[in-house]
């Protein structure tokens, strides 16, 4: 019975707490020193990394989410060993625990080094017009996980970071004017000049289309029924490619009719031969041969 009041008694409480005490505030002296490093310098870094020219949700993954994690996490450790904390053992399982999880996570990992990458080296950006994927449409908006792009059907497509980087992606509005392609056939019993003169007067009409660079007509190649051109012409908007490319071509096909020149349709033309006065004149000499 008198261990057990022993171990009971108040005054041994208030030893332990007494010298319990100075490694208690020592731990909260070094967790509010690391507190008021990570207050300091968070603002600088910030401003480092903005006159470097990196991307805001990158600056806030980088500064909010890494660079605080780690300082309160070196922290957190010195803290623990002022206590006593055996933080060797604690690391070790901790060291286990992360590994674990990043074979769990790893598509989530590697999505988010894509995402790194994508910030780093700015292929797009919110706003400009891409085709990737098989999507083509506006960039909505870039996490580090995923790619949101806004389509011209108004439906939102989220696409993974890795599969971007992975893939060939075309950004329409990069260099500003962007060049519309409208191809077209015409019989080749018409005249190409007067074709051009037709579509150039079409081409710039258009009110999105550019007056320099100018429009042009070009011969693509030689086709089976037509020869084959492209009205060429230049936007300033990346967004209004398809619909210039539909107005253009429904005002050239218009144009060209009322003109009389004719579009033609593919169409495969055969020629047949009689063979009856060949086979006439085989049979002769064959009869001849054998009469003789």
């Amino acid at each position: 019975m008198e261990p057990t009041l022993s171990v009971l008694d108040p005054s041994r409480f208030v030893d332990l707490g007494i010298a319990f005490a100075p490694k208690l505030v020592a731990a909260l002296l070094v967790l509010f020193a690391f507190w008021i490093v990570h207050r300091i310098t968070r603002p600088a870094l910030r401003s480092i990394l903005r006159r470097a020219d990196f991307a805001d949700a990158l600056i806030h993954l980088l500064v909010d989410n890494i660079y605080r994690i780690v300082l309160l996490g070196f922290g957190l450790i010195m803290a623990a060993s002022q206590v006593g904390i055996n933080v060797g053992a604690a690391l070790a399982g901790l060291g286990v625990a992360g590994i674990a999880i990043g074979f769990a996570a790893q598509d989530s990992v590697a999505n988010t080094i894509a995402g790194f990458l994508i910030f780093w080296d700015k292929p797009f950006q919110v706003g400009q017009i891409v085709s990737t994927q098989g999507e083509y449409g506006e960039v909505a908006q870039i996490t580090m996980r995923t790619t949101r792009i806004r389509t011209p059907n108004n439906t939102y497509v989220v696409i993974p970071n890795r599969k971007i980087i992975e893939d060939v992606l075309v950004n329409h509005s990069m260099y500003g004017h962007t060049r519309v392609d409208v191809l077209l056939g015409i019989a080749y019993k018409e005249d190409v000049d007067t074709a051009r003169e037709i579509l150039l007067a079409v081409a710039g009409d258009d009110p999105e289309v550019l007056d320099d660079p100018a429009p042009e007509i070009v011969i693509m190649g030689l086709g089976d029924s037509s020869v084959d051109l492209a009205v060429r012409v230049w936007i300033t908007d990346a967004r209004q490619e398809r619909p210039v490319l539909s107005r253009v071509l429904e005002a050239s096909k218009k144009a060209l009719d009322g003109a009389g020149i004719e579009i033609p349709f593919p169409h495969l033309q055969l020629f047949l031969e009689d063979l009856r006065p060949r086979v006439v004149d085989q049979m002769k000499l064959i009869t001849a041969h054998r009469a003789g």
